[in-house]
């Protein structure tokens, strides 16, 4: 099986927009918003989405970063990371699947104590905040 989504890095005024995700089963995590591509959508628009249902805001992409791939639970995966400029909207949680429990724009040093989703991508979210 296959999936391909987004992600995208959007920081403000020193600060990165995350949100605390999960299930209503699991431990609750902190990543930047993402998600998977539906229809014909592109992948950039896939980002625009997912950055407004879990969060409220819109935004503009910048340009790609890089593609993170990988096989977990025998499913393929392919993620494309934007970096996104806030263009309007206010801290609201729209996500259709129900995931999304908080939304928070983070300092660098914040970052340093959340328990991510993914942790192997802590360092690249620091590096946009230094």
């Amino acid at each position: 099986m296959k999936w391909e989504g987004a992600s995208c890095i959007c920081v403000n005024e020193g600060r990165l927009l995350m949100v605390l995700q999960g299930t209503a089963a699991e431990e609750k995590k902190w990543s930047i918003p993402s998600g998977g591509r539906e229809g014909n959508e592109s992948l950039e628009e896939c980002g625009i989405r997912e950055v407004w249902e879990e969060t409220g805001y819109t935004v503009k992409v910048i340009k790609k970063l890089h593609i993170k791939e990988g096989i977990t639970q025998n499913i393929h995966f392919k993620v494309h990371y934007y970096l996104t400029k806030l263009i309007s909207g206010s801290s609201v949680i729209q996500d259709p699947d129900g995931l999304i429990h908080d939304i928070r724009w983070v300092s660098l040093k914040e970052l340093g104590t959340l328990t991510l989703s993914f942790p192997e991508d802590r360092e690249l979210l620091q590096s946009y905040l230094l």
